[in-house]
């Protein structure tokens, strides 16, 4: 048995070490925005945060995960409380058939902490998933906005701290 942290919850898991977190999370957690892909880690449709880092699923084995928090898609934002990029993929209509959309949030999600101003050149390079319906410029857009929106929301956590102090 194994245990995980998944979306800031404590869970047993028993399986194989060797058993591609894609598998777990999917089949034994019934976490099925994490999409299957290619199962090469070519596409990127299953990306997840490990420890806030974009990682492909389907090949990372659950035994490489002792003492790492995961989040899925599920974990990124809620209905009622959307994620800045989930927010920015909807203002931009970003998805078509969406199947690949999922992993796309979670790499952008990780692209926008560790560059908080991507250019076109950032995002080409940080963000390597493929998309079969050809959204890039979507894509590119809604990942600019989705870093002007983390940008203003940390300009207003800001304005409060200071407000509550004064």
């Amino acid at each position: 048995m194994t245990q995980l942290k998944v979306n800031g919850r404590q869970i047993d898991v028993v399986a194989a070490p060797q058993t591609p977190l894609l598998w777990v999370l999917r089949d034994e957690l019934g976490l099925t925005g994490t999409k299957y892909g290619c199962g090469i880690g070519q596409c990127g449709a299953c990306t997840v945060h490990i420890d806030g880092k974009a990682v492909r699923s389907c090949l990372t084995p659950l035994g490489a995960l002792a003492d790492n928090e995961v989040t899925t898609i599920e974990g990124l934002g809620s209905a009622e409380q959307l994620h800045p990029v989930q927010a920015a993929w909807i203002q931009e209509q970003v998805p078509q058939c969406g199947y690949c959309q999922p992993g796309m949030i979670m790499a952008t999600a990780a692209l926008i902490v560790q560059n908080p101003n991507p250019t076109d050149t950032d995002i080409n390079q940080g963000i390597t998933n493929i998309c079969r319906c050809g959204t890039y410029p979507r894509i590119r857009r809604a990942v600019k906005v989705a870093a002007m929106l983390v940008a203003e929301s940390r300009e207003t956590s800001t304005d409060q701290l200071i407000e509550e102090s004064d």
